[in-house]
């Protein structure tokens, strides 16, 4: 049979139907990934017209531009969205479009699951912003401590919408991370073994097992916080018999790890970009990948350093203070790793170079200012100053945002067909470098001098007016070179150069696909002889019985998981309205739920059973699918 009869076959099997049933009912990871990007780069955006806002109010002393309510619901909003709603997702858009290319299959393991977590990250992110369109938005801040959050204290709905946005989201990211932890264990191309991962898959693997530990903390906390506003329980309550730190205890068990959730998948971008770029492999690969892990693991000893204020035993203290000291080691490991790899190479300082060694430059400095806080006696100086502001920014735009948009440079030619222009780029780069630095490295200093956070304004004559206005001038730069970056991604669109398969000599399998890929991705399952498959000379085995082709149904081939070893044919689902229709009946029952619509919200159940049956009911294959072989 030819190569065109096989492609044309695998074309008919795979691609999703035009059209706008089409659109709403493709399980396809490539469009799912596109859609986790597009959304979440959106909630990147609103998140940051609210801090240019919020800047704009502290650039001067005593300013006006905002009342304090205002003040507080914008920079709830803002650190609710950048951490929750752009952070990981952004991490998910890539890993949903990548893994299945990297690890040579043909979508995820479960691919309505996929679709149902976009469509409820979606859809949460609307519940979320209901609050702000009914003009009561929470806030409380993005960490929502009790006692200010019971309805004494938050009146309305914006701290109801707060949770239950956020128990929404938790769904979507454990059904998400459940779908990375299968498809990275079971579906990896024959050869493949643990050992020859990307490192990519060693940080996608390692969070989204974090999340399915930590996530339901979270949850709990906010079903906790809910049957305390409304149904009369006292889980906060000291009047009651409660504990008010319970609710730190339950969320920064969360809120930790969650730090880790969105660094780690981003120094696996890291660690793919720069050996490609320094044209050979990375230094240290077993140790990467083990400090990788470690990371995950070690990120369950640090959430106590968030409570080193509120009192406790100084052998509680200790225990975790050296437990934020000896996760800086696994970090320190990649970062040497990076290093060496780029000096003993012949780095090419293409944009997602510039972008990569940046972030190095700025996960650094984030670091060690973390390790600060580790040490008790600084942190209870520090403690809600400024100082932390500036640490938290550093190491989440240090080492998540820079990475994306090394990340974006590296992968958008893959996922396009097209070039960005590199000049552009490198302008883009050190506009948000240098605005970077100016908006937040004042920060540090500002702590220094006292001025603490989440404060809407603060007097003159405290000498903290340059150092803000610094802030404010480096975050409308930072701003601009993000902007000059979306006009380069539109451009290319139009008038950029033609990629094809693998412009920057990469190593990795996605590399062997067409740009853009075909809705199979490759034609024959890839078998893999070393870590880096595409640099080789490793020729692949003759498959006389078209075992890797599978091009007689919407299948993929399943492994074994430490060695890779094929053991079953995986058979994926077509596209179905299944998940959309669940995502909608959550959405009801969540927005009822808000407004104590409790007839509604039963509905919103009896939905949402429903929708489960039909996800689940069995039925015959299309006739599409029935070709001949």
């Amino acid at each position: 049979m030819s190569t065109a009869t096989v492609e044309q076959r695998l074309q008919k099997i795979w691609e999703t139907p035009k059209g706008l049933w089409g659109w709403f009912a493709t399980v396809d990871h490539k469009e799912i990934g596109v859609r986790y990007l597009v959304t979440a780069f959106t909630f990147l955006v609103i998140g940051g017209v609210e801090a240019l806002i919020m800047r704009l109010q502290l650039a001067r002393a005593d300013q006006a531009l905002l009342t304090p309510s205002m003040y507080d619901q914008l920079f709830t909003m803002h650190g609710v969205t950048m951490i929750l709603w752009y952070a990981s997702p952004i991490l998910s858009g890539f890993a949903n479009y990548l893994i299945p290319l990297m690890i040579g299959s043909r979508d995820m393991a479960f691919p309505r699951l996929n679709a149902f977590s976009y469509w409820s990250f979606l859809l949460s992110g609307v519940l979320l912003y209901i609050a702000p369109c009914l003009g009561q938005a929470p806030h409380g801040g993005w960490f929502a401590y009790v006692p200010l959050t019971n309805i004494a204290y938050s009146p309305g709905y914006g701290m109801d919408i707060y949770a239950l946005s956020i128990i929404y989201l938790t769904i979507s990211t454990t059904a998400g991370a459940i779908n990375f932890i299968v498809t990275i264990l079971r579906l990896r191309a024959p050869g493949m073994t643990i050992s020859r991962m990307p490192l990519f898959l060693y940080s996608t693997l390692t969070v989204s097992t974090v999340i399915v530990f930590a996530m339901p903390s979270l949850t709990v906390a906010c079903v906790f916080l809910l049957l305390d506003r409304h149904w009369g329980t006292h889980f906060f309550h000291v009047a009651g018999g409660g504990y008010p730190l319970l609710w730190q205890a339950l969320f920064w068990f969360w809120g930790h790890p969650w730090v880790y959730v969105i660094f780690l998948p981003a120094t696996g971008m890291i660690s793919m970009i720069i050996p490609v770029f320094s044209r050979r492999p990375i230094v240290g690969y077993p140790y990467v990948a083990i400090s990788t892990v470690l990371t995950g693991v070690v990120g369950f000893s640090v959430f106590v350093h968030h409570m080193f204020a509120v009192g406790m035993s100084d052998m509680a203290m200790s225990f975790f203070s050296a437990g934020s000291m000896t996760i800086s080691i696994f970090t320190a490991v990649q970062v040497f790793a990076w290093i060496a790899t780029v000096w003993t190479g012949r780095p090419v300082m293409t944009t997602a170079m510039h972008f990569a060694m940046g972030s190095v430059a700025l996960l650094v400095i984030g670091g060690l200012n973390g390790i600060f806080t580790a040490v008790i006696p600084v942190d209870w100086q520090v403690h809600d100053t400024y100082f932390v502001v500036a640490h938290l920014h550093y190491v989440l735009i240090g080492s998540n945002v820079f990475p994306v948009f090394a990340a974006f440079y590296y992968w958008i030619p893959k996922i396009t067909g097209r070039l960005m222009d590199e000049k552009l780029g490198k302008w883009s780069f050190w506009v948000m470098f240098i605005g970077f630095n100016l908006g937040f490295f004042p920060m540090h200093l500002a702590g220094f001098a006292g001025m603490p956070r989440r404060v809407y304004t603060y007097p003159a004559g405290l000498g903290l007016q340059p150092l803000n206005m610094l802030a404010t001038i480096g975050a409308f730069i930072l701003g601009l070179g993000m902007l000059m970056s979306v006009v380069n991604l539109i451009e290319s669109l139009r008038h950029g150069r033609v990629a094809g398969k693998n412009p920057w000599n990469a190593d990795s399998l996605e590399w062997e696909t067409d740009s853009p890929p075909a809705p199979y991705g490759t034609v024959h399952i890839p078998t893999v002889a070393s870590r880096h498959p595409l640099w080789d000379d490793h020729e692949e085995e003759y498959d006389p019985d078209n075992l890797r082709t599978l091009d007689y149904d919407r299948v993929t081939l399943a492994s074994t998981w430490r060695d890779a070893e094929p053991y079953a044919i995986s058979k994926m689902p077509m596209e179905t309205l299944a998940p959309l229709l669940l995502a909608i009946a959550l959405f009801i029952f969540f927005t009822a739920m808000v407004f104590e619509l409790l007839w509604i919200a039963l509905a919103g159940v009896i939905l949402t059973f429903a929708a489960g049956c039909f996800w689940l009911w069995p039925r015959p294959r299309p006739a599409r699918l029935e070709v001949s072989a």
